[in-house]
């Protein structure tokens, strides 16, 4: 089936890019454009049936809609140019029009190289691409935009597979940040677009209700509107006047949220366009003299406007015979910006260099991409990402105001604390309360609209590990973990130097001879590190003993008789003597090691020999007396490990923990329970079969959302 109604003629684009791209030269640019396109797309036919070059003549008369500057125009005559088959490279666009189209080109081309699918493994990943590639140039997503709108125009033509998909697209990814770059008509549309593929029965249902109301509706509102524009006139007002149509898709929402269709009372809605920001006032305190206002459904977003720079004012009357009406009012540039996003209000407003003026805007007011990029500096999962992009940006933020009156936009349900991280970090470290409209609030208090917020600091106070459980924001959250991982470091660090200044005041051994700089340089190389710190840290957290540090430049040693004979091994023994044969071996409980570890042996006086971890912190206090042991491959025990789980939050998961370790084939001999800061902690004593096995629990541990972090113990 081929659709031939509504096709475009490049006449017909043309003219409209010459409505606003008044420049000779800049004209020619946006037309050598389409020359190469057509030139280079000649002989290709989309699904359609129609040429190929119609695409980009319809995405160019969807952004002429939005007032895109040239270098978009032009970009998105070539958008499809790099994966068609059309015999052009990056190199061939960048030599016949410049970088920055090119580098748009290539935007745009990444972007439709990425597919989404709900049921794909690999949405998650896909997801995260596609957003943070996003923040590169405003201009990309706009041109992604209106191909995708126009793709959605001509879904028909694809197999219904393919049509939920890029209608879940459409709907799920696409128009939200439509909504957010202020672009109301290719919002709306997508949405539409999307309901009638995804739910047509619903859609047309609607679509039917609408139609078979209609001429009482028109009636009712030419009425109201006549009525109101009397009043204008009246006070000598000049101003335009419409009917508002409701799109389908909000229709679709408000009964999803179980309302009749009788109740939709602002399908009923006019639109009222005056010339300046004071008359908007004028206009609403008239009506409101005559009209009695629905309470609680007055908005300024003039006073207050929305992050993509959408104003008006929002009213609700009971108007002619009793109906509610739903009221906009604005000026004619906030009419621009409301209905074709910020393009708009470079065209309208900014009689400047378009790029810089488009520059200048992004800078200022897009939070949305400010946003994205802050959480993608953040070390998120792919998971934790997507999650926080859907609940921090793209779903129904609040604003709330500093006391200087400056807007901070929050995901809703977010605390004072985030608050305070979104002003500075600095500020979130030494938060120790917040006062909320004059009032002292607790720090878990849940921020509303309009909110404003003051926090009260202190330079000598620190952040609290409760926090983590209540905030809202991936960036207070990573900002308060990080100061926590960062404390810990040090404490661990001065641990270290202790261990160390300790040990060798033991043995006598000089710090200036143990860390000579050739010695410094071996051991480093040694261990793979490259600051003393390092070396601090890890013997303080017990990944490295103090005497391995020794061993590295002072050799142990030989303290037992070499063997006269082959040893013969036992093959029931756990560990391998080296050099003997029937000593009697035990593994120490201080840090209960088990097959795989790295271990070390310790001569013991009249007990044989115990066997540690070589990480084992308490061998810094014990003599020098160390022998080379290793483990017996063909052993088969189990081993006793102690874990240290710590959650994030006071909820007991004691019964799922033990499910998720027995579903690893673990035995538990015992777990606890314990409160650390309002935090649980548990202490869990497994048998494992080696290293190789308790990694792999520790791995599915860490997956856990509840889980903290989880350690191996060392008494």
């Amino acid at each position: 089936m081929t659709k031939t109604k509504d096709r475009i003629t490049s006449k017909e684009v043309m003219e409209a890019i010459k409505k606003y791209i008044t420049d000779e030269d800049d004209f020619l640019k946006i037309k050598n454009a389409y020359l190469f396109a057509k030139e280079k797309h000649a002989g290709q036919v989309r699904k359609t049936g129609e040429d190929y070059i119609s695409h980009p003549l319809n995405v160019v008369k969807i952004l002429t809609g939005v007032y895109a500057d040239v270098p978009t125009l032009e970009a998105a005559f070539l958008h499809d140019i790099l994966e068609q088959d059309c015999n052009c490279t990056a190199d061939d666009l960048e030599r016949e029009f410049g970088r920055e189209v090119t580098s748009l080109v290539l935007g745009v081309t990444k972007l439709s190289n990425i597919h989404f699918s709900t049921e794909n493994e690999y949405l998650i990943d896909y997801y995260k691409k596609i957003i943070v590639g996003m923040s590169e140039d405003v201009r990309v997503i706009i041109i992604k935009l209106a191909d995708s709108l126009h793709n959605m125009r001509t879904l028909w033509a694809l197999p219904k597979e393919r049509q939920k998909a890029k209608a879940n697209e459409a709907l799920e990814i696409l128009a939200p940040i439509a909504d957010h770059l202020g672009i109301h008509k290719i919002k709306s549309e997508l949405e539409d677009l999307a309901l009638r593929y995804l739910k047509g029965e619903v859609f047309y249902d609607i679509a039917e209700k609408l139609n078979k109301s209609k001429l009482e509706r028109n009636a009712t509102v030419n009425e109201m509107l006549q009525e109101v524009s009397n009043l204008l006139n009246k006070h000598e007002i000049n101003h335009e006047i419409k009917g508002r149509a409701k799109s389908i898709y909000s229709i679709y929402n408000k009964l999803n949220k179980g309302k009749k269709f009788s109740d939709i009372y602002d399908l009923l809605a006019l639109r009222i366009i005056v010339n300046t920001e004071q008359e908007c006032y004028l206009a609403l305190g008239i009506i409101h003299s005559k009209f009695r206002p629905l309470p609680k459904r007055f908005k300024d977003y003039i006073a207050m406007p929305k992050p993509n720079m959408y104003q008006s004012l929002h009213t609700t009357v009971f108007g002619i015979d009793g109906y509610l009406f739903e009221i906009q009012i604005r000026t004619h540039e906030m009419d621009e910006v409301a209905e074709n996003g910020i393009a708009s209000h470079w065209a309208y407003k900014e009689q400047r260099d378009a790029k810089e003026a488009m520059k200048s805007t992004t800078e200022q007011k897009l939070q949305f991409f400010k946003a994205i990029m802050e959480l993608s500096n953040e070390k998120l999962s792919n998971e934790e990402f997507v999650n926080s992009v859907k609940e921090e940006v793209l779903n129904n933020n609040i604003y709330v105001f500093t006391p200087k009156g400056d807007v901070i936009e929050l995901p809703r349900g977010a605390t004072p604390i985030d608050f305070a991280y979104k002003v500075h970090s600095k500020v979130g470290e030494t938060t120790v309360g917040a006062i909320v409209n004059n009032c002292i609030v607790p720090l878990n208090y849940e921020l509303q609209n309009n909110d404003i917020v003051k926090i009260n600091t202190n330079k000598n106070s620190t952040p609290s590990k409760e926090w983590i459980n209540f905030v809202k924001t991936a960036g207070a959250r990573n900002r308060i973990k990080s100061f926590f991982t960062k404390n810990e470091r040090e404490v661990y660090i001065e641990r270290g130097k202790y261990l160390t200044e300790k040990a060798l005041r033991k043995k006598k051994i000089p710090f200036n001879e143990l860390f000579s700089p050739e010695n410094t340089k071996i051991i480093f190389d040694e261990l793979k590190i490259k600051k003393l710190d390092d070396l601090y840290l890890n013997i303080g957290n017990g990944k490295t003993s103090i005497n391995t540090v020794i061993h590295i430049i002072y050799k142990p040693e030989e303290k037992i008789v070499k063997k006269k004979a082959p040893v013969k091994i036992d093959n029931n023994a756990d560990i391998i003597v080296s050099g003997i044969d029937n000593v009697k071996v035990s593994l120490a409980n201080c840090c209960n090691p088990i097959f795989g570890d790295d271990i070390i042996g310790y001569i013991t006086k009249g007990s044989g020999i115990t066997v540690h971890r070589s990480n084992c912190h308490n061998l810094a206090t014990l003599d020098d007396r160390t022998i080379e042991v290793s483990w017996n491959e063909k052993s088969a025990k189990k081993y006793v490990s102690n874990l240290i789980i710590y959650s994030n939050t006071r909820d007991n998961n004691m019964v799922d923990l033990v499910q998720k370790i027995s579903m690893q084939d673990i035995n538990i001999e015992r777990i606890n329970m314990v409160f650390q800061r309002e935090v649980a902690v548990y202490e869990v004593t497994i048998y494992v079969s080696g290293l190789k096995q308790l990694n792999n629990l520790l791995l599915q541990l860490d997956k856990i959302s509840y889980i903290d972090k989880v350690e191996r113990l060392i008494r």
